[in-house]
């Protein structure tokens, strides 16, 4: 049960957090994932899916997962737990929300289609 309350409070203060991402900012990472240049990952960080995408795209997930780390760590520490522990709820709960056909990364470091 005391995991399932963390768990919760975890996931809110995450929506809370990912909120702070500007809308312009949220219409340009909804654009490149759905361009499958973009993708999420079971660490709670956006990665690359083509290697060769724009600059400014590497910029947009550079900056997203820079926010997301502040988040988590505001939340870890809030939490008393760990960085790795909250960035992994992250991570489960982006996959989860991930559209069909965006890009999500296996634990096993594969990319595939939602």
């Amino acid at each position: 049960m005391k995991l399932n309350k963390w768990t919760t409070k975890v996931f809110l203060a995450l929506l809370i957090g990912l909120l702070s991402i500007s809308a312009v900012q949220a219409s340009a990472l909804s654009e490149a994932k759905a361009s499958g240049l973009i993708g999420e990952q079971p660490n709670g960080y956006l990665g690359l899916v083509q290697q060769n995408a724009p600059g400014n795209v590497k910029a947009l997930i550079a900056d997203v997962n820079a926010k997301r780390k502040a988040v988590y760590q505001r939340i870890a520490d809030r939490q008393g737990t760990s960085l790795k522990g909250v960035e992994r709820v992250g991570g489960q709960s982006a996959i989860e929300k991930t559209l069909q056909g965006n890009y999500i990364r296996s634990p096993g470091g594969s990319w595939q289609k939602k």
